[in-house]
C-alpha cells in the first residue's frame, strides 16, 4: 500500500467514526424530545380528566344548592307560571278539566205534535237547571202549532228524563240574540253544575272549546278560535257547529262556561255564531240569583 494512502484511510475512518456517534446522539436526543412532549400529553390529558371530574362535582354540588334554595312550593308556582303562559299562547286547556266539563252536559230531544223529532245539547247549572237553546225545545214561529213541541227528554244514566221550560228569550228566529232557554227536571241529577263567567270579553283569537251532541251522537268537544262580535252582539269563531251542538257549552281556557253555540253560518259547518252569557238567562235560576 503506498505510503500517501495510510493518512486518507484513518482520515476517512474517523470522519465515519464522528458521523455516526453524532446520529446516535440526534436519534437519543430526539427520542428524548419525544418521551418528554409524550410525557407532557399524558400530564395534560390527565389534568383534564381531573378538571371534569371536578366540574361534575362542582355541577351536582350547584344542584343541590340550588334545590335547597327553590323549596316546593316556590317550584310549583313556577311549574304552574309556566303551565299557564303554554295555555295562554297556545289555547291548551288539560285534557282532565275537559272531561270533567263533558260530564255537565246532557243529549236533548224534543218531540212535536206531528211526532217528529229534534236533537240539541243542555248544560247543568245544578238544582235541576239547565241552559239551552230556545229553538230546541219551542217551534219558532209556528203561529198554527203544527209544530208545537209536546216534550222535552234529556238523556241521563242511560235513560230520558222528561224537562220542562221554565223560561226563554224573545227570539222568533234561530241565531238571535234572544235564542235560549232554561229548563228543569223533577227528578234528582247528580251531574257536576258549570262554572260560569257573564263578563268573559271574548276578544279576537281567544282559543275557545265547543261541547255539544254533534250529529245525535253523543258529546263531543272541538276547539276554535274567536271571530268578532256582530251587530246583534253575538260572536263568530271558526269552530265545528254539526247539527245538534246548539245549545251545548263554549268554554274559556279556564274551563269556565261563556257561551252557548247557536248556530251557523248555511252552508258552512266551520263558521259558527256563539250566544254570549249575560244575567238575564239565568233570572229564574235561583242558585244563581
Amino acid at each position: 500500500m503506498p505510503r500517501g494512502a495510510v493518512p486518507v484511510l484513518l482520515f476517512t475512518f474517523s470522519a465515519i467514526l464522528f458521523f455516526s456517534l453524532g446520529s446516535l446522539l440526534a436519534t437519543r436526543q430526539a427520542a428524548a424530545a419525544d418521551s418528554d412532549q409524550i410525557a407532557a400529553l399524558r400530564a395534560e390529558v390527565g389534568a383534564l380528566k381531573r378538571q371534569r371530574l371536578e366540574t361534575g362535582t362542582a355541577g351536582r354540588s350547584t344542584e343541590t344548592a340550588v334545590a335547597g334554595f327553590m323549596d316546593d312550593r316556590s317550584r310549583a308556582a313556577l311549574v304552574a307560571e309556566i303551565k299557564q303562559q303554554l295555555r295562554s299562547e297556545m289555547g291548551l286547556m288539560p285534557v282532565r278539566l275537559l272531561r270533567e266539563r263533558r260530564q255537565s252536559f246532557v243529549e236533548l230531544y224534543s218531540y212535536d205534535v206531528a211526532g217528529a223529532s229534534n236533537y240539541g245539547t243542555a248544560g247543568y247549572l245544578g238544582n235541576g237547571y239547565f241552559i239551552t237553546v230556545k229553538h230546541a225545545v219551542v217551534a219558532l214561529g209556528d203561529d198554527s202549532g203544527a209544530r208545537r213541541i209536546t216534550s222535552i227528554k234529556l238523556a241521563y244514566n242511560g235513560k230520558q228524563v222528561p224537562a220542562r221550560v221554565v223560561d226563554a228569550g224573545e227570539a222568533q228566529v234561530e241565531v238571535d240574540p234572544g235564542d235560549w232557554a232554561i229548563l228543569k227536571v223533577k227528578e234528582p241529577i247528580d251531574l257536576p253544575a258549570l262554572d260560569l263567567n257573564m263578563g268573559y270579553a271574548f276578544d279576537f283569537a281567544d282559543a275557545i272549546v265547543r261541547l255539544g251532541n254533534d250529529y245525535s251522537k253523543g258529546i263531543i268537544l272541538s276547539s276554535g278560535y274567536v271571530g268578532q262580535r256582530t251587530a246583534n252582539n253575538l260572536v263568530t269563531c271558526l269552530t265545528d257547529g254539526h247539527p245538534g251542538v246548539s245549545g251545548g257549552g263554549v268554554l274559556n281556557g279556564d274551563g269556565e262556561l261563556v257561551g252557548i253555540p247557536i248556530g251557523r253560518m248555511q252552508g258552512d259547518y266551520r263558521f259558527s255564531f256563539i250566544l254570549p252569557l249575560r244575567a238575564e238567562m239565568f233570572r229564574k235560576v235561583p242558585a244563581l240569583n
